[in-house]
């Protein structure tokens, strides 16, 4: 797939920065859910995970653990 390159600035940016870079523009996306609607393909695959969690809960890893990991904390 051909991704259009960031700006450089963008890239320039402590890896904690640009994660909370892209937290606010997810928060952006989120805050106007009414123009977002996920395509079929989306609602099967997080059906899908979400069928994997309850049957093997244990095997995921918390958003916190993630965060704290990128963060590096």
């Amino acid at each position: 797939m051909n991704q259009p390159s960031l700006p450089s600035e963008i890239l320039q940016l402590p890896v904690s920065e640009r994660v909370h870079l892209v937290e606010q523009i997810w928060d952006s996306i989120v805050e106007d859910e009414t123009k977002f609607e996920l395509t079929a393909a989306q609602k099967a695959e997080l059906d899908r995970r979400l069928a994997s969690h309850m049957e093997k809960p244990e095997c995921g890893v918390s958003w916190d653990a993630i965060k704290a990991k990128l963060l590096g904390n």
